[in-house]
């Protein structure tokens, strides 16, 4: 009966893919979220491996990849592809079986969205992916983004010669996050005069993981207002959840009602003071140490597990916060009885819910 329902959903796909294709090829390079123009990166971004996991997976149908990167960075890699209509993709690799990959993801200690970063002698990045200083990213996807923002730059030059105009920047779990410090740093470098101003830069983070702080979201979501940068969620999800947030008062903007508390304690009658300092020290203190044992494991810890990699790479120093949150235009797929029917809950089966099967699945219904 399972494999009467999955071939159903099958087949189900194949049919929408041929609706949809053809809809997005008579298409134009738009904001906001096209079901047609994100099935049709989907099924690109499904592409990212050597070999299918799933042969039934439907295949992109306006899109033909011209360029596969070499892996780089902590196994990152990317694809190039072009459709007829001279619209671009470039395709962000998510992680891989091999732990280098998942180091990545767990160096979560965060850094200035802006400085400069050094990966070895040779390789010095400088960078800016926002305007706020109180901005922070996610360091790991930092370094990946440098890797990946080298091999990437002199090809959008090129294909710009050529007279490409739009392109899309696709990736699904770690590939969307990292597609979000790309377009940031790509925004700002057309800024600075660094790319060209009469390009446009269209995002799509599928499954994607928290990039960075509260500050970082702001900055990132104006840059791209109007709809030119969508993450997309399956709510049944667990990984758009990750990582761990933790807020203290210091994330809070400088004009704040808690920046002033204790001084505002100070004053009152001794026994009202001694009650009101016990509650708040109860409530902050806490999330303080979380705050510090998230730095100290998933940053200095870490970080000796990172130079077994790159050995002349220098830490930055890390922004105290590990306040993430989700960041750009939200699109969320609901499950329904029917997708929990094609999908069963298992505890054990974690990456459920994540692949591309459902995330194909509920756009098409969506």
């Amino acid at each position: 009966m399972k494999k009467q329902t999955y071939l159903s959903c099958v087949l189900l796909s194949l049919c929408f893919a041929i609706l949809t294709n053809v809809a997005y090829a008579q298409s134009v390079f738009k904001p906001g979220f096209d079901k047609g123009e994100f099935l049709e990166l989907l099924k690109i971004s499904s592409r990212q491996g050597d070999s299918l996991y799933n042969p039934a997976l439907p295949a992109p149908q306006q899109f033909k990849m011209i360029y596969r990167s070499p892996a780089m960075g902590f196994d990152n890699r990317w694809d190039l592809w072009i459709s007829e209509n001279k619209t671009v993709c470039i395709s962000i690799r998510g992680t891989t079986v091999k732990e280098v990959s998942w180091l990545d993801n767990f160096y979560a200690a965060m850094s200035p969205a802006q400085g400069t970063l050094k990966i070895s002698d040779d390789f010095v990045y400088d960078y800016k992916l926002s305007h706020n200083p109180k901005a922070a990213v996610h360091t790991g996807w930092l370094i990946s983004t440098a890797f990946l923002s080298r091999d990437i730059a002199p090809k959008i030059d090129s294909l710009f010669e050529k007279g490409f105009r739009d392109f899309y920047i696709m990736g699904h779990s770690q590939g969307g996050a990292i597609a979000y410090l790309l377009t940031a740093s790509f925004l700002i470098r057309q800024e600075n005069g660094e790319l060209p101003k009469d390009i446009t830069f269209k995002t799509y983070c599928s499954a994607a993981p928290k990039p960075g702080n509260l500050y970082f979201a702001y900055d990132f979501e104006n840059m791209t207002k109007g709809g030119w940068a969508l993450t997309v969620i399956n709510a049944a999800d667990w990984v758009p959840q990750a990582p761990f947030s933790i807020q203290t008062v210091p994330d809070f903007t400088e004009v704040n009602p808690f920046t002033n508390a204790k001084s505002t304690i100070k004053n009152q009658p001794l026994l009202k003071r001694l009650v009101m300092n016990r509650v708040y020290n109860g409530l902050v203190n806490p999330t303080k140490k979380a705050n510090r044992r998230f730095q100290k494991y998933l940053g200095k810890v870490l970080e000796k597990y990172v130079r077994l990699v790159f050995p002349e790479f220098e830490s930055p120093e890390y922004i105290n916060t590990n306040n993430y949150v989700r960041t750009g235009q939200q699109i969320v797929l609901a499950p329904d009885s029917d997708y929990y029917a094609i999908f069963p809950q298992d505890r054990k089966q974690i990456w459920t819910n994540h692949m591309f099967e459902a995330y194909l699945y509920l756009t098409e219904v969506y």
